[in-house]
């Protein structure tokens, strides 16, 4: 065989999926819902579901690329009332639905440290552990909220609270696990939050008095926060889906249309 007249076997191209973090000045932990593998092997489209932390810190030139380049129309804003007027943001453009869930977790740890209690870790993590599983009905008319918001348009949506990692985590659980995306994977998208979230200077001012183990619990995600909630939605409902529509009352058919407006 004359190898200089051979036919060369074409090579597959690279194929480059778009960024999951998206380095907007003002966040550290703004990122993609897409790409992941859910229902009949449909993934979620990219560019179209977006968690953060809050936005009011948001560049002039952020608020360009979110509107412009990536297209956002809409915000779901989960911060309870305080967070949202301290930190208050409107941007031109932006749609902002207010989804209060106050953060009650904090209050806490910040109430038994005045009165003196020494507040360890290992009780921090129990708090978060008790935050996330009144997700599940204390504030069901919120993430019910946010499900109909979903339901009303496929226009990009960014839906948020303050670090973007609890309240933010369950309703990307609850959306991620109704398209279908399995739990490992949810979980790891979860975790990331260690990787990018970083607490903004005037936060670690505030908290300065708090211990540094307890501010690492406070700040970060855990596995078990999430499990938390999860663990008692699989034994009660015994699937996510099934929680959906029980408790959000988003039925078999809304969420049938929910994959068919957020897969491809």
């Amino acid at each position: 065989m004359d190898t200089m007249n051979a036919a060369v076997a074409p090579q597959p191209q690279a194929t480059t999926l778009p960024e999951r973090h998206l380095p907007l000045a003002g966040t550290t932990n703004f990122r993609d819902l897409g790409g992941y593998q859910g229902l009949d092997g449909g993934k979620v489209r990219w560019r179209t579901l977006f968690r953060s932390d809050h936005l009011a810190h948001l560049t002039a030139e952020s608020q360009r690329t979110l509107l412009q380049q990536l297209g956002v129309a809409r915000s779901a804003d989960f911060r309870g009332q305080r967070e949202q007027t301290i930190d208050n943001y409107r941007i031109d453009g932006l749609l902002h639905h207010s989804l209060a869930i106050e953060p009650t977790v904090v209050q806490r740890a910040f109430t038994l440290l005045q009165q003196g209690e020494n507040l360890s870790a290992a009780h921090t993590v129990e708090l978060m552990q008790d935050t996330y599983r009144s997700f599940i009905h204390d504030n069901a008319g919120q993430f019910a909220q946010f499900f109909q918001m979903l339901l009303a348009s496929d226009k990009p949506l960014v839906f948020h609270c303050t670090a973007g990692k609890d309240r933010t985590g369950w309703a990307a659980t609850l959306l991620l696990m109704t398209l279908g995306v399995p739990r490992d994977v949810v979980v790891q998208d979860y975790l990331l939050t260690n990787q990018y979230y970083h607490r903004p200077a005037e936060a670690r001012a505030a908290a300065s008095h708090i211990p540094e183990e307890v501010l690492n619990v406070l700040w970060r995600v855990q596995e078990p926060f999430l499990t938390a909630a999860l663990d008692p939605v699989l034994e009660q409902y015994g699937s996510v889906p099934s929680y959906v529509s029980q408790v959000l009352g988003v039925d078999a058919k809304a969420q049938t249309r929910l994959a068919q407006m957020y897969l491809e």
